[in-house]
């Protein structure tokens, strides 16, 4: 699942190829986007910036007291009719932006990064749904699929990526259309393995 990924251009360049409304944002400009950090989605013919991942609100076992909200940032296409997806699947639907996203490979304790990009195209939309939260405003997930092609030698799921064509139906329309969208990428796939360690020390 994709807990990390790249967007090196800003909000006004996002705009101008999604050809939306810029809110001034330009945010992201040479940014790796974490869950729980900000990031650049399209949503009501605008950018906006958000946070990437639903709160997740988490009780202490020992003393039952609240913790710090977890950002779940990854939504299983086979999971969208649950709870905590379902009306944001059914109502607020939005594009990510993004010039690669990450997973990571390698023996345990030693794991590295690896990029995966779209071989003909350097900014690409993932599919996204989002919500207004108590604890962090608006804050968006990213919708997940099975891998195919050489996206599968490196992970089993993969971001749902949309072609332009399909922005508009995912975008605005119903749920079994937008659904009909989630499906394996069957375009080229540029695999980027590094040296970099996926957890920083």
């Amino acid at each position: 699942m994709c807990n990390l990924y790249r967007l090196g251009n800003s909000s006004t360049e996002v705009a101008n190829l999604f050809s939306v409304a810029d809110l001034g944002s330009n945010s992201n400009a040479g940014g790796k986007i974490y869950p729980g950090g900000s990031g650049l989605v399209v949503s009501e013919g605008k950018v906006r910036s958000m946070i990437w991942g639903f709160p997740l609100t988490l009780k202490s076992r020992k003393t039952g007291a609240p913790l710090k909200p977890k950002p779940v940032n990854n939504a299983r296409s086979d999971k969208l009719d649950t709870y905590m997806w379902r009306y944001s699947f059914s109502e607020r639907r939005c594009l990510i932006p993004l010039n690669a996203w990450a997973e990571a490979e390698g023996k345990k304790g030693s794991k590295t990064k690896t990029w995966l990009s779209l071989a003909d195209s350097e900014l690409f939309a993932a599919a996204g749904i989002w919500k207004e939260s108590e604890e962090w405003g608006r804050s968006y997930a990213m919708v997940m699929t099975d891998s195919a092609g050489k996206a599968a030698d490196v992970h089993n799921r993969m971001p749902v990526l949309l072609e332009q064509e399909s922005y508009a139906t995912w975008l605005e329309g119903s749920p079994s259309e937008a659904l009909s969208l989630c499906r394996p990428f069957g375009g080229s796939i540029f695999i980027d393995r590094t040296e970099e360690p996926w957890f920083s020390r």
